[in-house]
């Protein structure tokens, strides 16, 4: 049950701010901030009255069926209404459980997508490549941009590391499920007796932290310059363009050498840098949170999974959530990415309702 003060404080909320906006009087600095508040609490306040009302509905009707002196007919229409408004209730006060839980404040935000080949060599790296593919064509099909901010190519069209800047509407809460190790079983095109390998990638979600969620002092930072290397140690320029930026208090080091311009590398290197940072102070703020992200990451090692995509049955399966869809190649193509997400917030919200419970 949610005590009914706190649903009556959320209409309470939504009146007073439908009368601040109807008379036109409200601060110019909080406009924004009251828009949201107003926007989310519209999403719920159909369900918080129905809520309200609930008791007196079901006494009415309750009235009508165990008064034997009404029509037998009325009294079947109260039962079967009866039995709908308490249906109604469940969902009704499951809805406001959701909106009542703590909101992350980092699901608005854009996100900072890694990807790194794992364990399994060339293969791990041909696998990181098509991870990076899906995202786009995910990306693409929402009306997403991809931004490319670093990547590190292997042999044969693979990827060793790449870096990515996603922006849109509420991207880092569409994504942050899509961090830990991401596991293929495949024949690889080199494998000449038709052998199932295994290998593994790595997928780390960062929400996109702006100058004013992290404040980073230019003493807290020591930056080197060096010259940019391309694949095989092959020179790109001859300028000591690229920046390895170390933040001296948390240890965290980022290189950045894709741009010809030196500004250029600063600025992308202090972008990863300042969502590193913010992750890692939203990770002390949350210890469980904390954990529960090392044991996603983890180290690259095939042993350690959240979901494995197995080509030979076409399936790819979330083992967070004992998902298992055989359309692998739809997948792939970025289709019903959807599906198992909506599985994957569904199931956080259970955990976080038995928690407040």
């Amino acid at each position: 049950m949610i005590p009914v003060k706190k649903v009556e404080d959320l209409i309470k909320n939504h009146t007073n701010l439908e009368n601040e906006f109807s008379s036109g009087n409200i601060d110019k600095k909080l406009f924004a901030e009251k828009s949201k508040e107003y926007s989310d609490l519209n999403e719920i306040i159909r369900e918080a009255k129905d809520y309200i009302l609930f008791e007196k509905n079901k006494s009415d009707l309750e009235k009508i069926i165990n008064d034997h002196s009404s029509d037998k007919e009325i009294e079947e229409i109260a039962e079967v209404e009866l039995q709908e408004i308490i249906k109604q209730h469940e969902i009704n006060e499951k809805k406001i459980k959701l909106f009542l839980l703590p909101k992350d404040e980092a699901d608005s935000k854009n996100a900072i997508i890694e990807i790194r080949a794992g364990t399994g060599g060339l293969e791990a790296s041909l696998f990181a490549s098509d991870l990076f593919k899906m995202y786009e064509k995910i990306s693409h099909k929402k009306k997403w941009t991809l931004e490319i901010i670093s990547i590190s190519k292997s042999d044969a069209g693979g990827l060793k590391e790449v870096i990515a800047l996603i922006k849109g509407k509420n991207i880092y809460s569409s994504l942050k499920y899509e961090s830990g190790v991401h596991r293929v079983q495949r024949v690889p095109d080199t494998e000449t007796q038709g052998r199932v390998h295994t290998s593994a990638a790595t997928v780390a979600v960062l929400p996109e932290a702006e100058e004013v969620d992290v404040k980073i002092e230019d003493k807290d930072l020591r930056i080197d310059v060096f010259r940019s290397s391309g694949p095989g140690g092959q020179s790109v320029n001859t300028t000591d363009s690229a920046v390895r930026i170390t933040h001296i208090p948390s240890g965290i080091v980022v290189s950045q050498q894709d741009e010809k311009s030196q500004i250029r590398n600063k600025e992308k290197g202090l972008k990863i840098l300042r969502s590193r940072i913010y992750e890692l102070e939203r990770q002390k703020r949350d210890e469980a949170r904390s954990k529960d992200r090392k044991n996603k990451i983890g180290t690259g090692d095939r042993s350690e999974r959240i979901r494995t995509y197995n080509f030979p049955q076409g399936r790819v399966t979330d083992h967070r959530i004992n998902l298992t869809i055989h359309k692998l190649e739809e997948f792939m193509q970025g289709g019903i990415f959807d599906e198992i997400v909506e599985n994957l917030i569904l199931q956080a919200q259970e955990e976080e309702l038995k928690n407040l419970n």
